[in-house]
């Protein structure tokens, strides 16, 4: 019998490994549960960059070399848009602005968030759950030194540009998570935490309470993001050493504590397993640069061997 696996994702690293778990387990035992703090509203339109980047990642769709949006895309809604002197600092392609008109209407119709993606997902044919982790509104604020700003404007507006200070994850504190959440990580065997940005996303998902309160009885293996010091896309390792540690996958596990019962970091790491070790952490190197499909069913499939060490009570 498959294990029944929950991965924690953002972005597209954590995109890329949920779609490494698809590849390898059978589709009802793998749940997708996705950071919503970088969600906005954006020219009217309700957008939810994670979700959509593993629902487009799970069905083959994304654009190859970004990691994020359509593949095949074209932009002459968003060149209408700079002619009439509009904000395009937030790039949204002609395909995507039909998944975001769709997203916006039914939410002004009433339906969640929840019920928007599982649509979405049907649609798509997405065989696995991908849950939202709430339907309530969670914002990332990002504090620099420019000030508080919201997460897509540091992200992308600004290019992470700005020093960061600290994070906060507006309604995170009150919010619930949503229908099928606490239920598939109840059920789970493994929790794994991909290897998404820790400090934004997935920090946001661990945020909401009873999300945390449910993990901490789970075996929760998280794969580093970080690796020979440098993140392979996006600000982790800047954001790390802004806020005053050296990048490095010991960092991340460090930062996760203990909520881990075992840390996966790439071979080119190897040196950094004692450190990790020593925190009580069951620890693997492995080739974690997802560079293909292949790449990605690989290192799930030797993140889920490795789990297996665990269950027999080995050591670190």
């Amino acid at each position: 019998m498959a294990l029944k696996v929950v991965a924690l994702a953002g972005g597209v690293g954590g995109a890329k490994l949920a779609d490494g778990l698809a590849g390898t387990l059978p589709a009802e035992a793998l749940t997708v549960v996705v950071n919503t703090g970088d969600d906005f509203t954006h020219l009217g339109l309700r957008i939810s960059p994670d979700l959509d980047t593993v629902v487009y990642t799970l069905a083959g769709m994304a654009d190859p070399d970004h990691g994020w949006g359509r593949a095949d895309e074209t932009w002459r809604a968003l060149e209408t848009i700079g002619m009439l002197g509009g904000p395009t600092w937030f790039q949204l392609g002609d395909l995507d602005l039909g998944l975001h008109l769709f997203r916006t209407d039914a939410l002004s119709a009433g339906q969640s968030l929840s019920e928007v993606t599982e649509r979405v997902r049907q649609a798509f044919g997405v065989a696995v759950w991908v849950l939202p982790m709430t339907d309530d509104q969670v914002s990332t604020m990002v504090e620099t030194d420019q000030g508080t700003m919201a997460f897509q404007d540091y992200f992308v507006r600004h290019q992470f540009e700005p020093r960061v200070r600290g994070f906060k994850f507006v309604g995170a504190g009150v919010a619930q998570p949503s229908p099928g959440v606490l239920a598939a990580i109840e059920r789970a065997d493994l929790v794994v935490i991909c290897p998404s940005n820790p400090w934004v996303s997935i920090d946001p998902i661990l945020a909401v309470p009873p999300i945390r309160e449910a993990l901490a009885e789970k075996v929760v293996v998280a794969v580093s993001p970080i690796i020979g010091g440098r993140a392979l896309k996006g600000p982790a390792a800047k954001m790390c050493r802004e806020l005053g540690w050296e990048p490095s996958a010991t960092r991340v596990a460090e930062h996760y504590g203990q909520l881990l019962t075992g840390f996966v970091l790439d071979r080119q790491d190897i040196n950094q397993k004692e450190d990790v070790a020593a925190l009580g952490i069951h620890v693997e190197a492995l080739q974690t640069v997802m560079k293909s499909k292949d790449d990605r069913v690989q290192l799930a499939e030797q993140l889920l061997t490795f789990t297996e060490t665990i269950d027999l009570g080995v050591t670190p």
